[in-house]
């Protein structure tokens, strides 16, 4: 029994150590982890893998197809047919019943087939190309919306934090100005007021650092999803704000040239485009011909009794060698309806292409008008810290000498605790339009 307390510890011990210790990314690290993690952009590259099986799949088509096939027939009451009566010795006009073939009989065969001509595999065949560049596409367009969202959840998860620290400092600040406060009041030094206007601001610090703290629990969670991990996983976060919005402030990318064709969205509707002509090359291939070639080649045996499986049992072969044509001739004008609704669906396609470019000029001088305003927002709240800082430090030492009211102070916190909040926001800002901008230039190299 004394051996107990020393076994559960080794066991406390042994699970402890066998803890996994919290995953620690910097921004890019996180992103080069979420591209392989996370499920949906998994899910796209599984779509790749199937659209090139498709395509080989398509192209098999057009290549020799070899079937095998075993036939067995047991006639338990065989067809009887009738024979002029002459035939066998009768009077004439009389008819004789007679059994052709045997109860048994099982053939074994193969067929080899191989397509020579047919318009509408050719066609199949550069569809499942463009497939395959379309899933690419969507590939693409994946890793580009789940870069964006690792960038805002990572940039969310550190706003959270630093949050957190801010709202936990200015409460240890309210709270040492509290104290003292309450001592010059028990000492007749300084009115009630004084007191209750600090408490009122040490309530909504401590309000707000609460709901933070629970917003961090969830902008990690969402994180986590984000990265493709259970939102149990731990994690630890190497960047801070002020390092990512250095990074992430380039204002040549206002001004930097665009080429429409590198953009994933024109490339889709590019892509919608080409399978609307092909379409319409396939409704015009079914107006020729296909030509086929088999080959045609077995074995047949005949017995009344089942008796396939001895060597006495007799088999004759037989092969047929052929050509198969199919010429359509006319459909009561049905193949040339469909041609002709294939071709609205591609002047439809050619228009929504049009009307795609001229979003996407569009989503770009929004994003970099964004950007822009991210960047001057940012400047501008960085400039209104400094200022609220010093109006706040001067607010402190006025109150402490008793030149300024509790009010004027408190009102230079909030004043303070405001302009920390804009700062903290405008960094995640230009952290996130620029990402934004990224996308539709589609220049994710920072």
């Amino acid at each position: 029994m004394k051996h107990i307390p020393i076994l559960l510890l080794l066991l406390l011990g042994w699970q402890s150590g066998a803890q996994e210790p919290p995953l620690r990314l910097t921004l890019e690290e996180a992103i080069t982890y979420g591209l392989e993690n996370n499920r949906t952009a998994k899910n796209a590259g599984l779509d790749i893998e199937a659209a090139i099986k498709q395509k080989w799949e398509t192209t098999t088509m057009g290549l020799p197809q070899l079937d095998a096939g075993i036939d067995y027939n047991n006639h338990l009451k065989q067809r009887v047919s009738l024979i002029p009566g002459e035939i066998a010795g009768q009077d004439p006009g009389t008819f004789v019943p007679v059994v052709f073939g045997t109860q048994h009989d099982a053939t074994a065969s193969a067929s080899l087939r191989q397509l020579i001509f047919d318009g509408s595999y050719i066609v199949g065949l550069q569809s499942a190309k463009v497939f395959l560049e379309i899933s690419e596409n969507a590939k693409e367009k994946t890793d580009l919306e789940v870069r964006k969202g690792i960038i805002s959840a990572y940039s969310n998860a550190i706003l959270a934090d630093e949050t957190l620290a801010l709202l936990k400092k200015d409460q240890q600040t309210l709270e040492k100005n509290l104290h003292e406060t309450q001592k010059l009041y028990e000492n007749g030094l300084t009115e009630e007021e004084d007191v209750e206007q600090l408490q009122i601001t040490l309530a909504q610090i401590t309000s707000n650092y609460n709901n933070a703290a629970r917003l961090r629990e969830v902008a990690y969670d969402m994180l986590n999803i984000t990265l493709g991990n259970n939102i149990t996983q731990e994690l630890s976060l190497s960047d801070n704000l002020d390092a990512l919005t250095f990074q992430y402030t380039d204002p040549t990318l206002l001004e930097s040239p665009f080429a429409l064709e590198n953009n994933i969205d024109y490339q889709i509707a590019k892509n919608q485009e080409k399978t609307s002509e092909l379409k319409v090359k396939l409704e015009k291939s079914k107006a020729l011909p296909t030509l086929n070639a088999f080959l045609n080649a077995g074995y047949l045996g005949n017995n009344d009794e089942f008796g396939f499986l001895e060597n006495e049992q007799r088999w004759f072969g037989f092969a047929t060698l052929g050509l198969q044509m199919k010429i359509p001739i006319f459909t009561s004008l049905g193949r040339t309806a469909a041609t002709q609704r294939a071709k609205i669906n591609l002047e439809k396609a050619k228009n929504d292409l049009d009307e795609k470019e001229q979003q996407i000029q569009l989503e770009l001088s929004r994003a970099r008008s964004q950007y822009k305003f991210a960047l001057e927002e940012y400047e501008t709240s960085k400039k209104n810290l400094n200022l609220a800082q010093r109006i706040e430090n001067k607010n402190q030492v006025k109150y402490s000498e008793g030149i300024a009211t509790s009010f004027e102070l408190r009102q230079a916190q909030t004043q303070l605790y405001a302009a920390q909040r804009d700062y903290l926001t405008a960094m995640v800002n230009v952290i996130n339009d620029k990402a934004s901008l990224e996308a539709i230039l589609n220049n994710s190299n920072q």
